[in-house]
């Protein structure tokens, strides 16, 4: 019988890991491609982003508590509506943070020197690559310290934005955007709007919320705690909870301030937003601390992810969803040497192809896929089981397949173009498998 985990974490511990996991990159770059679909509804589209990662969180932790073992959705997948579905959540997680390691590494790189962002990015995710092959972990010590160090400067983003310049005029939908080129009657739409916000929606609000779902993305982290918990069945939603409502209230007061101090447009625009938020509200000397806050989330964010999507694909591997080759362990290091390399080579291909909001439509498009199926397993366990109220999965699920429709037309597409082919592969080996049974 394999070694059970010590049950030693509590509450506070897991909302730690939540939030570790969730106060990361993705703030530091989601908000300017969310803020060009959705212009001044950025609010609304952040509050409904937090709706569906709640209903997909609630949905994973009841499985989780369930099956406290590694592989997530594709393990749920497989157990509650068969060996597709697991595999194609086993492929969206895939692909969906793949892409996401990407957008981490591009965030690192446009943060630290802009007109180098792609090398650095590359270089990034070959160095963290290789300190992933020889055994070397972020430490729960450490993962606390980025969580506390980047949720002090986004506290300075959020003074220097909503309090900087000795201008304050601050009020729900009466504040002035700082930024020379906006005025108050652009603010309030009577003036025409700016190249690429005529167009903000409904449309455009679920757009910018599913880019917005990627800034969300870690509180899984929690789910997966289910063996190393203290009464799971109880702990894990509540930590869940928890450690989702401090993420927004951060990220509503962070976009709030990227509002006044920009305004949608130019924050639509910029590659590195909050560190031109604290430029324009006239705390440039906080420029340069932004920057190491952003690279140092981005790094942690990068390293963890790394390692997760290397043991999706462990996983896979091992029930031959993947090459089998992928399966071997280091013997001497304990790690999946030849996953990690896999996926570090596939990050460093979509660096050398795509930027950084096509990186993150593309995950975000691939995630959603993921949490859609956790929430259509959830809909499948009964009262014995821990099933969650009906209503939350069924929303879930639906908001998850509204949200990912709704994303940029080449993120879908490509999303489609990437399950299809991930479908026919599957089929492909599963008819070659029976054929070599028989």
């Amino acid at each position: 019988m394999p070694e059970e985990l010590s049950r030693r974490l509590g509450t506070t511990d897991a909302v730690v890991v939540g939030l570790s996991a969730m106060i990361g990159a993705g703030v530091f770059a989601a908000l300017a491609p969310a803020a060009d679909a959705a212009g001044r509804w950025l609010l609304l589209a952040l509050a409904l982003a937090a709706v569906v990662a709640y209903c997909n969180a609630t949905s994973s932790a009841r499985l989780a508590a369930l099956y406290p073992e590694s592989g997530g959705t594709y393990v749920y997948g497989r157990r509650r509506l068969g060996p597709l579905w697991g595999y194609l959540a086993g492929w969206g997680f895939t692909i969906g943070k793949t892409a996401s390691c990407a957008a981490m590494a591009l965030t690192f790189g446009a943060y630290i020197a802009p007109d180098l962002a792609r090398p650095l990015a590359v270089g990034a995710v070959a160095a963290l690559t290789l300190l992933s092959v020889y055994g070397v972990r972020r430490s729960a010590g450490v993962a606390r310290v980025i969580v506390v160090f980047v949720l002090a400067v986004l506290a300075a983003v959020v003074v220097a934005g909503l309090f900087g310049d000795d201008t304050v005029t601050f009020g729900w939908f009466s504040y002035t955007p700082l930024a020379e080129s906006r005025s108050l009657d652009a603010w309030y739409g009577s003036a025409p709007s700016p190249p690429g916000q005529e167009g903000a929606d409904v449309w455009g609000v679920l757009q910018a919320a599913g880019l917005l779902f990627f800034a969300f993305a870690g509180y899984a982290r929690i789910a997966t705690l289910g063996e190393e918990v203290r009464d799971p069945a109880r702990t894990i939603p509540r930590a869940v909870g928890i450690a989702l409502g401090i993420t927004f209230v951060v990220y509503t007061l962070v976009a709030m301030a990227a509002l006044r101090a920009l305004g949608p447009w130019l924050l639509a625009r910029s590659p590195a937003p909050l560190a031109e938020v604290v430029r324009e509200a006239g705390a440039a000397w906080l420029v340069p601390v932004v920057g190491v806050g952003a690279a140092a989330a981005a790094l942690g964010a990068l390293l963890a992810l790394l390692l997760g999507v290397s043991r999706t694909v462990l996983a896979m591997a091992r029930e031959r969803d993947l090459p089998g080759v992928l399966a071997a362990v280091d013997p001497v290091r304990q790690v999946p040497r030849r996953a990690e390399l896999a996926v570090g080579g596939a990050v460093i291909v979509l660096l050398l192809v795509a930027d950084l909001r096509e990186a993150i439509g593309f995950s975000s498009f691939g995630v959603l896929v993921y949490y859609g199926i956790a929430n259509a397993c959830a809909l499948t366990l009964r009262p014995d089981e821990g099933a969650p109220p009906r209503p939350v999965p069924a929303l879930g699920l639906a908001l998850c397949a509204l949200l990912a429709a709704t994303l940029p037309l080449t993120s879908v597409l490509a999303g489609l173009a990437v399950f299809a082919a991930g479908l026919a592969v599957w089929l492909v080996r599963r008819r070659t498998g029976r054929t070599g049974a028989g």
